[in-house]
């Protein structure tokens, strides 16, 4: 597909959209396939062994009792795994909301609105946090980067950091409480210090004031008491259904959170007057007369992430069922793109190498292209490496979604083979100069 626009305001709702993340990946994917990357030589014969370390992966952790790959245990892709990261801790909040006496018992859409709210603002707080943060719960468990925010997240919930009524309503995220958020609230409930520094609290902090400005702007989605949860009243009047069971098009809850958390995201490029959110020019799609955008690649990585995290409690709670998920992408993340480089499907051209810094990696902005071109990359390999994995293990993508596949396979092995590869800091091949709201 290669759409034309005849008005910037066209082009700027095009990019925002599902569908324009995978085809202008695949516009810079086909370059690649001919040697025209400004930053990275491409080499598909790699792809077979990432795969390989995948599947191997995958049978190590999802095996039945016969030995065989046991698909159907595999969980989709979403924050809930992170937030229960060595324990269990989203069930025995719900339980909690099942034995406290303080209210009228808990109905299943209350519970899931709770739940929205929660991974939510989990997601938001979720960019990278560097090498050297860690949170340290009460049995003295230590966790690191995204388990350690997720971790930490739960926590500032259940001690109703984000109620505007922490005492009676601890467990919501709602106008009222991010409006009493403030940097050091944030860095505090953190735990970050000068021996345990973070990356990005600043704009984490900006996030969650800005989400408030956004919940309070829309309340035809997000209700009269500007809380994330609401949305599934507005889901709901979009959805059909069909004898007991709900169907909800995917677009729907993606287009909720793109104009409904427009406000949540800085100001970065725009076209018409439209801000575009995490959308970036690409120089090796760059041609004389094109139209403006027309170099642009879309991303919108934490809009995914709250996607993929949302619909989970929303199928397991409410038996909803989501239509048009194979638009869904793989995330664009340093992780998942760790993975293609350390395997050797992207090599670094002279032009990135010569930025490594002196511990050989090179550390960059979000807006640089070598970034662009990396993130680009990544959305198409995810696909590939998806079906080579189905290819071997002899399933299609019903049997093994793509989000499976990014929650036991690539974002695992490229956490995996980064700690093999880097030991000492467990790091990506590429540094991300994070301000925490873009990754």
């Amino acid at each position: 597909m290669n759409p034309n626009f005849s008005t910037p305001s066209m082009q700027a709702a095009y990019l925002r959209t599902l569908p324009a993340i995978r085809e202008r990946c695949s516009k810079v994917h086909a370059l690649a396939q001919q040697g025209k990357l400004e930053y990275f030589d491409y080499h598909p014969a790699q792809e077979s062994s990432a795969v390989n370390y995948c599947l191997e992966i995958m049978k190590r952790d999802f095996t039945a009792a016969d030995g065989s790959l046991d698909f159907a245990s595999i969980p989709p892709h979403g924050r809930w795994r992170h937030l229960d990261a060595g324990k269990s801790r989203v069930a025995p909040l719900m339980a909690q909301w099942d034995e406290d006496q303080r209210e009228s018992p808990v109905d299943d859409k209350e519970k899931c609105k709770r739940l929205i709210d929660l991974f939510l603002i989990s997601v938001l707080l979720d960019a990278g946090a560097g090498n050297h943060w860690t949170y340290r719960e009460s049995d003295g468990q230590v966790y690191s980067r995204s388990e350690g925010l997720a971790v930490a997240t739960v926590h500032m919930f259940d001690q109703g950091l984000f109620s505007g009524s922490p005492t009676a309503e601890p467990h919501r995220v709602d106008a009222r409480g991010l409006s009493r958020i403030n940097e050091a609230r944030i860095a505090a409930a953190m735990q970050v210090s000068d021996a345990n520094p973070m990356v990005g609290v600043s704009g984490r902090t900006s996030l969650l004031i800005n989400l408030k400005s956004a919940l309070e702007s829309n309340p035809h989605v997000f209700g009269s008491d500007a809380r994330p949860g609401n949305l599934i009243d507005f889901l709901e009047s979009e959805s059909k259904l069909e004898g007991s069971v709900r169907r909800v098009h995917v677009s729907s809850l993606w287009g909720v959170l793109l104009e409904g958390l427009a406000l949540v995201w800085p100001a970065r490029h725009s076209i018409g007057g439209v801000q575009l959110g995490d959308v970036w020019p690409c120089s090796a799609l760059t041609t004389d007369g094109q139209a403006e955008g027309d170099d642009f690649v879309p991303f919108h990585k934490l809009t995914g992430w709250i996607t993929y995290s949302l619909i989970e409690p929303m199928e397991k709670i409410l038996k909803w069922r989501f239509e048009g998920i194979d638009d869904m992408t793989g995330l664009p993340e340093y992780r998942n793109g760790g993975l293609l480089i350390d395997f050797g499907i992207l090599t670094p051209k002279l032009t990135l190498q010569s930025l490594a810094n002196t511990g050989g990696v090179p550390c960059l902005l979000p807006s640089h292209g070598a970034v662009v071109e990396w993130r680009a990359m990544t959305v198409i390999e995810l696909d590939r490496i998806a079906d080579g994995i189905r290819c071997l293990a002899g399933v299609d993508s019903c049997g093994l979604t793509l989000a499976q596949v990014l929650e036991s396979a690539t974002w695992k092995g490229g956490r995996e083979i980064a700690r093999r590869l880097r030991p000492l800091t467990g790091g990506p091949p590429i540094e991300i100069e994070s301000d925490g709201t873009v990754f």
